[in-house]
């Protein structure tokens, strides 16, 4: 009885201790060993006016915080635009979900949700995709399988892990994918999911947003362990360390990760590495670090700029990229005015969205 009771519990706890080394580095030596998304021009092409486009709304953005056109907390997600792009369009849409923290403008943009409805909401109007009410840090829309845009630093997570619980339940082939930061992964809720996540082999991706500040504590002085990717080993889950400031690096890892999950392996947590150029919110000075720091990230490692040199390698011109900028300006101008001619919503949106159904 006792070797029986033995072999059940060596059996209840998962792979031999010999074979877990290849299960949590596995997914990262694939990564490295296949290295960047061998991309077409015409898909780089749209990474690159996908990333501009994150770009110059969020520079129009943060122009109407100052002009006072949009109140409440404002996240910019400038710098970091290859991480929701490069994952985001290895989705399938409308079967993946995707869950986001407050910084989530860029992530609506990289699903291709229309620029008019997300400036509409940061601005308050009733066009907006959260008919105004949601602002800046609670964007939502069930019909893209966007969720939130969530102020509660963490919480998301959570909220993912059931998203993925409902891929599974349903048996639809979908996974989640459930972005936080490095100062989010220091909560105690984002653990707690991890460990459902691999006792239940939830179909969810967990993406860490690593721009090196938090809210404005360097990484290395508020985490212990500051390489991310790590992170799940106590969960047996895999981990990838990828560089988020290369748009076809991150596409190429989000492949070996979404094909993971899709064949029923697992969870899977994905460390992006990238960088913020403006503050945590519009109220950040950002004393912090130096601008000899930020100006050096802009110079060397800009996941616009550098994927800009690669088209203009591949035989695209100058003036064919000035002309994508010239187009996407004009866009984000469009969608700023849309914003600030719409009406505010009508003081009867205050009960509604309150509960579902009719009460």
């Amino acid at each position: 009885m006792a070797k029986a009771a033995k072999t059940t519990k060596k059996s209840d706890a998962g792979p031999p201790a010999q074979d877990m080394d290849f299960i949590l580095h596995s997914l990262q030596e694939a990564h490295e060993k296949a290295g960047r998304y061998d991309a077409s021009v015409e898909e780089m092409l749209h990474f690159y006016e996908q990333m501009l486009l994150i770009r110059r709304f969020e520079e129009k953005a943060g122009q109407l915080y100052g002009l006072g056109l949009i109140g409440g907390f404002c996240h910019l997600y400038i710098g970091q635009e290859a991480v929701a792009v490069g994952l985001q369009s290895a989705l399938k849409e409308g079967l993946d979900s995707v869950i986001t923290g407050y910084r989530d403008h860029g992530h609506m943009l990289a699903y291709g949700i229309d620029p008019n409805v997300i400036m509409a909401e940061l601005t308050g109007r009733e066009a907006g995709i959260s008919r105004g009410k949601g602002g800046s840090m609670h964007m939502f829309s069930t019909e893209h399988k966007f969720y939130g845009g969530h102020g509660i630093v963490g919480a998301q997570v959570s909220l993912g892990g059931g998203l993925a619980l409902g891929h599974q339940y349903r048996e639809d082939g979908g996974l989640c994918l459930a972005y936080f930061g490095d100062g989010a992964a220091n909560q105690g809720q984002v653990y707690e999911t991890m460990n459902m996540a691999a006792l239940w082999n939830l179909p969810i991706i967990f993406v860490v947003e690593n721009n090196g500040y938090a809210m404005g504590t360097a990484v290395k002085r508020g985490s212990a362990e500051t390489e991310f990717h790590r992170r799940g080993t106590a969960f047996r889950i895999p981990g990838m360390d990828v560089n988020g400031m290369d748009v076809l690096e991150v596409r190429g890892a989000a492949e070996i990760a979404i094909a993971h999950v899709r064949e029923g392996k697992g969870p899977v947590l994905m460390e992006l590495n990238t960088y913020r150029y403006r503050g945590h919110s519009m109220s950040d000075p950002a004393k912090y670090r130096t601008r000899e720091e930020v100006q050096d990230v802009r110079e060397h490692k800009d996941p616009i700029e550098g994927l800009k040199k690669l088209l203009l390698e591949k035989g695209k011109s100058e003036d064919d990229l000035k002309a994508i900028d010239k187009a996407i300006r004009a866009r984000v101008t469009e969608a700023a005015d849309f914003a600030e001619n719409s009406p505010e919503p009508a003081a009867a949106e205050l009960y509604t969205d309150v509960v579902v159904g009719n009460y």
